[in-house]
């Protein structure tokens, strides 16, 4: 790893466990960051609050956010996300395999920061995991990163 490299921490909102481990994978073989995986909405919220056994989690610089999730469904947890201002400046990417346009401008509304369909294929979905990573790494500047 060289000195320019920038590490984040991710947080991955996914309860499908195929799309959880490409996304690991894409992680572990191209990209340098943390990367933590809850599997359910009610579960991000409490990783992003510090609650029980997420007391010493570390506060995310990106969360990719499924949409369709149990629990409470990634739409409530956007929204929730975005309107608690101890989290609201943390950009969300909803990453999910709905192409519904009422779904699209949903998110939008809730202020999502971005929404990507998720490729059924696994080259492309780990070309969008590192397009992701890449924007988000050496392209913007995240409130609070480090350098």
């Amino acid at each position: 790893m060289t000195d320019d490299i920038r590490v984040i921490n991710v947080l991955l909102v996914e309860d499908d466990p195929g799309d959880v481990l490409m996304t690991r994978e894409a992680f572990d073989e191209y990209l340098h960051n943390r990367l933590d995986v809850v599997t359910d909405g009610a579960e991000a919220l409490s990783y992003l609050r510090n609650e029980g056994q997420y007391a010493d989690a570390p506060r995310p610089d990106l969360i990719l956010l499924d949409l369709n999730l149990p629990r409470r469904d990634g739409r409530e947890v956007l929204a929730e996300v975005k309107a608690d201002p101890g989290l609201s400046a943390i950009p969300v990417i909803v990453l999910t395999t709905s192409q519904a346009e009422e779904d699209v401008l949903r998110s939008y509304q809730l202020h999502a920061n971005a929404y990507v369909t998720k490729p059924v294929d696994f080259d492309r979905f780990i070309d969008a995991i590192k397009q992701i990573d890449h924007f988000f790494v050496s392209v913007v500047q995240l409130p609070g990163a480090r350098d």
